[in-house]
């Protein structure tokens, strides 16, 4: 008789880290148009890991190379509506030059996992894809029907991606009513008693936009009146230092009113200066959802030091605040000036739901079941994602993709920063979270 112990259970927490790392080392920068590599190998290793435990995923390609993929979990009582979990395969480009540990290695340094996409979000769909194969190896189906998406080309703003399975495949989403996804459900400490999680319900729409200035192209040694660069750069500089006014949404409200409860302060939206230094890191995502925002982030002209182009151009990163795009708009408009042509190359809507209903109540009961502490509190996001496509089915989206981080990390410096990294604990806790708030979704 042999006395060889049966092999142990791997569990969701025992395989997120590998399965973050694995995602890592797939290129899948994305520049913007098709010359990187595209999702595709990503797509197909986890197609993989959910086909290994019985699902039938589907790859979908947009382009070549563009894929996403897709899959549905039959939940316990299919008549009820679906929940989408949905996290983005994509990741920006890095230069290796400028960080500790390669941005495609996967390293395993200071307890962290370090890498492009660490946080943006191979974190989450490594964590998604731990739970899920977890509960089924188990045989622990959720209370209804989860569909799972795993996308491409998010961050140039879903055309291949999101927008494409919903234009073109909605029948993928059929029964869905609500979703979770990327940039929510992370922690800020406020102190031994509290820690309060951000869930994402409200983002900024965003104008990504080419501006053009047209002059008298010339000689470089004579004098010009009509130089394009010189307007242009005059406009341009004019943008970026342009403060747009504070403008308090309703959900920038409700989280203003849950800090100034946390920190025992009354909070003033128009000097919020002193409260912003006690956030810490994510100072930079909550400063920016009290007003309209438009960074210049590219210019371009001439050919020849000798020569005066007859064109200039600058790209500018706008973002809008819900309900307030008109406004945006208008005062870009004046702040440029009447010699200043703008065009959209990409826009989309903001978005913006409430702090309330039984998924909120599940994501509060999984969070506090792991951290005693925990208060779960709405925020608004700087930036976007792709729950903006998906509210076009009518599917209420929020961000939830649960960390619990040491208070000295810079989690917003995380996004498309130079040595982005994710904490293994916080990776395992999110496995943690995630099975308790399926259980109740």
């Amino acid at each position: 008789m042999s006395d060889a112990k049966p092999p142990r259970k791997v569990s969701g927490e025992d395989e997120v880290v590998d399965l973050c790392r694995d995602l890592i080392r797939i290129d899948t920068s994305n520049y913007g148009d098709h010359s990187g590599p595209g999702e595709r190998a990503a797509a197909e290793y986890v197609a993989e890991k959910l086909a290994e435990v019985g699902l039938e995923p589907e790859i979908l390609e947009s382009h070549k190379g563009r894929a996403s993929t897709v899959a549905r979990i039959e939940g316990e009582d299919p008549s009820r509506p679906a929940l989408l979990i949905h996290g983005h395969l994509d990741a920006v480009p890095a230069d290796a030059a400028d960080w500790t540990h390669h941005p495609l290695s996967g390293e395993i340094a200071d307890g962290c996992v370090w890498g492009r996409g660490a946080v943006d979000m191979k974190d989450m769909d490594a964590m998604t894809l731990a739970v899920v194969r977890d509960r089924l190896r188990s045989g622990r189906k959720p209370p209804r029907d989860v569909v799972l998406a795993f996308l491409a080309d998010e961050e140039a703003g879903g055309t291949y991606g999101a927008r494409y399975l919903v234009d073109r495949h909605p029948r993928l989403f059929e029964g869905v009513t609500e979703a979770i996804g990327e940039v929510g459900g992370f922690s800020f400490t406020v102190n031994e008693q509290l820690r309060l999680y951000l869930v994402e319900t409200a983002e900024k729409g965003m104008h990504w936009m080419r501006l053009t200035v047209d002059g008298t192209a010339g000689h470089g040694s004579m004098t010009n009146e009509d130089n394009a660069i010189t307007e242009l750069s005059e406009a341009v500089a004019r943008l970026g230092r342009h403060k747009f006014p504070v403008r308090v949404t309703k959900t920038v409200r409700s989280f203003l009113d849950e800090l100034s409860d946390a920190l025992g302060v009354e909070l003033d939206p128009e000097d919020m200066d002193a409260t912003l230094a006690r956030l810490g890191g994510i100072a930079k995502i909550i400063g920016a959802t009290l007003r309209n925002t438009a960074n210049p982030t590219m210019l371009g002209a001439g050919y020849k030091v000798n020569v005066i182009p007859g064109q200039a151009t600058a790209h500018v990163d706008g973002r809008f605040l819900p309900g307030y795009e008109e406004e945006f708009l208008a005062d870009l408009d004046r702040v440029l000036g009447p010699r200043v042509r703008r065009e959209d190359v990409h826009a989309d809507k903001a978005y913006e739901t409430g702090f309330d209903g039984a998924l909120v109540e599940a994501m509060q009961t999984a969070l506090k079941a792991e951290d005693p502490i925990a208060r779960a509190v709405p925020y608004c996001l700087s930036g976007g994602t792709d729950a903006k496509s998906f509210d076009d089915l009518g599917i209420r989206c929020f961000g939830f993709a649960p960390l619990q981080l040491p208070p000295e990390l810079d989690f917003a410096g995380m996004f498309h920063g130079v040595d982005e990294r994710v904490p293994v604990d916080g990776l395992k806790f999110g496995v943690r979270v995630l099975d308790r708030f399926l259980d109740h979704c």
